[in-house]
């Protein structure tokens, strides 16, 4: 592998010369990656991880179509994209032939943030009001615009709640303040929006957009109860208001059957305005808002000129454009569906076994693994990210307390790994015993899974390819040991 410095440098360098909130995976000891393919990455030593937290290389890291996309072009041309080219028509044509009808204006970016942000502005432009009303753990972005509407970031830090920010509660019919056995879950969470209205009315405020991902990702992957967003679109709209749906995480077949993850809502549910991001361009920087011609309309009236010199770039438009011809001509978002109903059945026979999981959320290539912490499992919690870590498995405890395991998965993941572990044996037993070289930790793949991905030419998953190092099986137990001492 070509490295510039050795890891130790890395780190030193990176404490030198990069801001300290910008903060690593597995900070006590973070693993160099130095190159990656399709759902793999590797590190410095060779050793290979299977990427179940990157949701950005959406059909898998370094595709060789998006490659070539990328070099062909440009090695032609790349430029300002107030240049009249083909490319950027060609994409936003392509793209709104996914969507409804009247979901057909596009605005080309350069990140989910700048798409929230510039979202944020049309729905301003619209009608003339300002107020936005998200959701409790919500996260829309980095700016300082997005930031002001993220309880995700605000609520950790010092800053306090905006006077045109309102709150409403998650629409989490598991852990929420209407749960399943409530007669209508959706109507009793669409009323609170309903009340944050009229309360924001009686104050002489008006509401710009209610904002939500279609699916809630930093909140826990909160899949809202069928018929919730209709009805706060309704009471949006009556008040003046827009809805943005934020796919920037979600989109782009995530939920296997459709596109978009607002479309698994129903038919009758359309937002307003839609903005997208990540999986875009496939590790590319790429973003989009695509709005209405009404709403486009109101926004160009302002006088203002909209432009955004590398949004919709040439090479950017190329890259985009081969995502969508690798997305359909490899059907992966009927892989989506094979291989989420896969991982999914695997981790519900789990749930059956242990109460420490609580609820496993699905929606094929997102899995969200719930479990109960208390003080005295923290550190199974905590070892069960560093078992799938050294199984050559990447982990993310997510939110709400960390006790959320969050699993991303790449369209093109086959059947391949899965770490399984007893966790009745490992919990609450001492590290000396639970890091044991009898500790019940394997893989398992379908028979014809296995042959379909060794077809393919990938490495025989059922050997231990976390700690192959150029052709050599690395100590086990060593490595798990010296990680757990960080």
């Amino acid at each position: 592998m070509c490295e510039l410095y050795s890891k130790q440098d890395t780190l030193a360098l990176r404490r030198k010369h990069i801001g300290p909130s910008c903060k690593v995976f597995f900070a006590a000891d973070p693993i160099k990656i130095v190159r990656a393919q399709r759902q793999y990455m590797f590190d410095e030593k060779g050793d290979r991880y299977l990427d179940c937290i990157n949701n950005v290389a959406h059909v898998g890291h370094c595709h060789p179509e998006v490659v070539q996309a990328a070099q062909k072009q440009m090695e032609l041309l790349n430029t300002n994209s107030r240049f009249l080219h083909d490319n950027i028509v060609e994409y936003a044509k392509r793209l709104s032939a996914t969507l409804p009808d009247k979901l057909s204006v596009c605005y080309f970016t350069n990140s989910g943030s700048e798409a929230n942000d510039l979202a944020l502005r049309l729905a301003r432009q619209f009608r003339g009001h300002q107020d936005v009303i998200t959701l409790d753990h919500a996260y829309h972005g980095h700016l300082t615009s997005l930031i002001e509407i993220s309880p995700y970031k605000f609520q950790q830090g010092k800053d306090v709640k905006k006077e045109f920010v309102h709150v409403a509660p998650s629409p989490d019919t598991y852990r929420g303040k209407y749960r399943e056995d409530h007669a209508d879950p959706a109507g009793a969470y669409a009323d609170e929006v309903k009340k944050i209205i009229e309360e924001a009315h009686n104050r002489g405020r008006k509401i710009a957009a209610f904002i939500a991902e279609s699916m809630q990702s930093c909140g826990g992957q909160i899949i809202p109860p069928a018929g919730y967003f209709q009805k706060v679109a309704e009471y949006v709209r009556g008040a003046g208001g827009v809805f943005i749906a934020d796919e920037v995480q979600v989109g782009f077949g995530r939920v296997g059957k459709h596109f978009w993850s607002f479309q698994m809502l129903g038919e009758d549910f359309v937002p307003d305005i839609i903005t997208m991001g990540k999986p875009m361009g496939n590790g590319h920087p790429m973003a989009c808002v695509v709005t209405t011609r009404e709403i486009a309309e109101a926004f160009s009236s302002s006088g203002i000129e909209y432009f955004n010199t590398y949004g919709g770039n040439p090479v950017s438009s190329a890259v985009g454009l081969a995502v969508l011809d690798v997305i359909e001509n490899e059907d992966l978002q009927g892989n989506a569906t094979r291989v989420g109903n896969y991982l999914t059945e695997l981790l519900n026979k789990q749930k059956a076994k242990h109460t420490l999981i609580g609820d496993i959320r699905y929606v094929y290539r997102e899995v969200v693994m719930w479990l109960f912490i208390y003080p005295k499992e923290f550190f199974f919690f905590f070892f069960f990210a560093f078992l799938g870590l050294h199984n050559g498995i990447s982990l993310k405890a997510f939110l709400q307390s960390e006790k959320i395991f969050k699993i991303f998965m790449f369209l093109c993941l086959i059947h391949c790994i899965f770490l399984d572990v007893d966790l009745e044996d490992a919990f609450g037993a001492k590290m000396e015993n639970v890091i044991s070289e009898n500790s019940p930790c394997r893989t398992r793949m379908p028979n014809e899974a296995r042959s379909e991905m060794l077809r393919d030419g990938a490495p025989d998953p059922q050997e231990n390819p976390s700690h192959k190092r150029n052709g050599l099986c690395t100590d086990k137990h060593s490595l798990l040991s010296k990680r757990l001492k960080t």
